[in-house]
């Protein structure tokens, strides 16, 4: 089973930009549906981006939508997601996955919190 760990949290100011990765191990990620979900406080996870890799077909979460960009590089078995124009709304801890489907991720990575400040 596939293993992750992410990293590249961090805090910024609005306007900013951020770079999660998501190191995999274990078994390569291209075999999977891979994406992202954020879970904020007082709010439930929510899914930001899905990556159907055979098939090169990304989705977004219409809240980050043109302002998000997952991606993947089989080489070094990473996934990223880059994070420009951060908006305070954008805190929340961060979370790779991959699984059988978007609707369905069977494994997670234990999280990056990003805080975004006004």
């Amino acid at each position: 089973q596939v293993h992750l760990v992410e990293s590249g949290g961090g805090s910024l100011q609005a306007g900013g930009s951020l770079k999660l990765s998501c190191a995999a191990s274990g078994h390569t990620v291209n075999t999977y549906v891979t994406g992202w979900s954020r879970h904020a406080l007082v709010k439930e996870r929510e899914g930001v981006a899905c990556f159907y890799t055979r098939a090169g077909v990304m989705y977004y979460d219409d809240s980050v939508k043109g302002r998000f960009t997952i991606s993947q590089d089989n080489a070094t078995n990473t996934m990223y997601l880059q994070m420009n124009s951060l908006k305070p709304e954008d805190t929340a801890m961060y979370y790779c996955a991959a699984g059988g489907s978007c609707y369905d991720f069977g494994v997670w990575g234990q999280g990056t919190q990003v805080t975004v400040s006004s």
